[in-house]
């Protein structure tokens, strides 16, 4: 079901990494029981959808203000007084206008990481630092520090992970985290159903990207209903 055929027509981007992350990935979804089309597309769409089709493991943050304002409006794009987006056409399309705060972080991925991360996930404020040193990281761009400390717990019994967040840009701990996170959270039943958007909230929060994610989760479907012996 899991082959090197179907990762690279999946992710051709991650041709160059496929023997460095494949014989985890494969562990890993024998731990994890990610054993059936429906769990494995669901898992390969999503991780696959945070990790650049498995050649990103660690968040980059180097938004542009017109960036922050389209992916962080509530927090940095302008509103008029009945509360609505400010908007303008841009390339034929309509973007969100930048507000000061946007304007400052402009290109500043710490100072951006640090304010949108503070005093949430377990992190501390923005003096703190806590949230570029706990950016998104691994396959499923683990946030937090609550959430790394969970990981650190769940993958080696203490809190190495606090010390080292590093650790999850390797490829081992990149798989592993992911894993460990899908099994935690109880993906396999949500992946079981229907309600794949289910799914994407639980890895998201919310549904960024839920399109791109379910157009490869049924890219994935269909690849595995083609393989030989099905």
């Amino acid at each position: 079901m899991l082959t090197p055929a179907l990762m690279t027509t999946l992710f051709p981007k991650s041709a160059p990494f496929l023997n460095d992350y494949l014989p985890f990935l494969l562990r890993v979804a024998e731990q994890r029981e990610i054993n059936t089309p429906r769990r494995m597309a669901a898992f390969l769409s999503q991780v696959g959808h945070e990790s650049g089709g498995f050649t990103v493991l660690v968040e980059n943050l180097n938004y542009s203000a017109g960036g922050l304002a389209a992916t962080w409006g509530s927090r940095f794009a302008e509103k008029n007084a009945e509360g609505a987006y400010v908007t303008v056409m841009e390339g034929g399309r309509l973007r969100r206008v930048p507000n000061s705060e946007a304007q400052t972080l402009h290109r500043k991925p710490e100072a951006i990481a640090n304010r949108v991360y503070s005093n949430r996930l377990g992190n501390g404020d923005e003096a703190s630092g806590e949230g570029w040193l706990y950016r998104g990281r691994g396959l499923i761009q683990m946030t937090g520090k609550s959430n790394y400390q969970r990981c650190s717990l769940g993958l080696f019994g203490d809190e190495r992970l606090l010390t080292t967040p590093q650790l999850l840009e390797q490829w081992r701990w990149a798989v592993e985290s992911a894993g460990w996170y899908w099994s935690s959270r109880h993906l396999n039943e949500l992946a079981d159903g229907d309600d794949f958007e289910r799914v994407t909230r639980a890895i998201n929060g919310g549904l960024n990207g839920h399109a791109q994610r379910v157009a490869l989760y049924e890219q994935a479907l269909d690849l595995m209903s083609q393989a030989p012996g099905r």
